[in-house]
């Protein structure tokens, strides 16, 4: 159910709480909201990459590596996971399945249709489709800094809405991107994208 009484539905627990292939697939189309004092940005999710600590080298909490930063991997799903690489740009996970079992997604690009003013003044740029086309762009256009670690994405500012499902033939499903350290990791077909949308990353 994407709407009640015409308004949007917030995804709940149950979404998240399961297998991160599952849920990578799923994901697609739903509509990451931000709210802050600056104002709210909404976002369609048109690409992801799945980690799972379980069995994946690529993933921060492989081999089920627990430290202050993949903590919050181990808890139930629906949370953020917020990291800084390069020491200047942001990337926002998503929390997936049930405690102990460390699954994330990482957001690679949102389709902006809500704030688009405030994500240009955030991202400096005139160009839409450089607004969130990546992992760091996505985290300035919407706001996500280290403070949004550990936020429950059942919350009232930061959050996820429904929509409709997409049909398999929908989604592409591609490599993941900059892992090649990760053997025979880097190979798993875990990057999934809405095929033919121009808001995927290059």
């Amino acid at each position: 159910m994407a709407a009640k009484n015409g308004y949007p539905v917030k995804l709940a627990r149950e979404f998240y709480n399961r297998d991160v292939l599952l849920v990578a697939e799923e994901i697609l189309g739903k509509t990451l909201v931000h709210v802050t004092k600056e104002g709210t940005a909404k976002g369609k999710i048109v690409e992801v990459e799945a980690y799972n600590g379980l069995c994946d080298k690529a993933a921060h909490s492989y081999k089920n590596l627990r430290s202050k930063r993949t903590e919050i991997q181990f808890g139930q799903g629906g949370y953020a996971y917020v990291y800084l690489i390069y020491g200047m740009y942001h990337c926002m996970n998503i929390v997936t399945n049930r405690e102990n079992l460390p699954e994330v997604l990482l957001l690679r690009a949102l389709e902006p249709f809500e704030g688009i003013d405030l994500m240009k003044a955030r991202r400096k740029t005139d160009k839409i489709k450089n607004l969130c086309s990546g992992p760091g762009k996505l985290c300035q256009a919407m706001g996500i800094t280290k403070d949004n670690y550990g936020e429950d994405l059942c919350g009232d500012s930061f959050y996820l809405e429904d929509t409709p499902a997409l049909k398999p033939e929908e989604i592409d499903r591609t490599k993941r991107i900059n892992i090649d350290y990760a053997q025979e990791a880097k190979d798993f077909l875990w990057r999934f994208s809405i095929k033919g949308n121009s808001f995927v990353s290059r």
